[in-house]
């Protein structure tokens, strides 16, 4: 066990070791909930970055331990052997990525059906069953004036906020429906 550690401690291994005591106390803390798994908005090759880069780093610490125990630093190539072990992790993460993005879906694109549930204020004089517009807002925080129209008789008047409760496909138009704060709008 000593000639292991020896070795990863001797150069070129003791700098992708650092970085792997790095990329295992990060992961260390997401398994306890310290810290979060995607905290860089990045994707390699359709991956998480940190796990592509955990990957790179994982990779090229072993190819310069290996280097490191077949040829002994002491012949000079301690830099080559860096700078090989980095194009070993290099090319093994990205063979990696293939299979591993098939874990890591994309979001499904946005959609009108989104805004269902949502509240919104009419932006048009009134709100029929053939007529309306309105103001919804989305998760994201972008708003849109969409088309609504109301399957009953309430007052529904510009300014007045309405629950989107539906999505009408063939009209292409939400349904709405008042939300009243306690006070009679008439």
């Amino acid at each position: 066990m000593g000639e292991f550690f020896a070795a990863a401690l001797t150069f070129p291994a003791v700098v992708p070791s650092v970085l792997l005591v790095v990329v295992v106390a990060y992961w260390l803390l997401v398994a306890f909930g310290a810290a979060d798994a995607d905290w860089v908005e990045l994707d390699i090759g359709g991956v998480p970055a940190t796990v592509g880069l955990s990957l790179l780093v994982a990779f090229s610490w072993f190819g310069s331990l290996v280097g490191t125990v077949l040829l002994a630093p002491s012949t000079g190539v301690g830099f080559a052997v860096l700078g090989g072990s980095l194009l070993v992790g290099l090319v093994l993460t990205r063979l990696l990525m293939a299979p591993l993005k098939r874990l890591f879906p994309d979001d499904p694109p946005a959609s009108r059906l989104d805004f269902v549930g949502r509240p919104c204020v009419i932006r048009t004089g009134r709100v029929t069953q053939a007529f309306g517009q309105a103001e919804v807002t989305a998760a994201d925080g972008s708003s849109a004036v969409v088309q609504v129209r109301q399957a009953g008789n309430d007052t529904l008047t510009a300014g007045v906020t309405a629950l989107i409760f539906d999505y009408d496909v063939d009209g292409e138009f939400f349904w709405v429906a008042p939300i009243w704060s306690g006070h009679d709008p008439s």
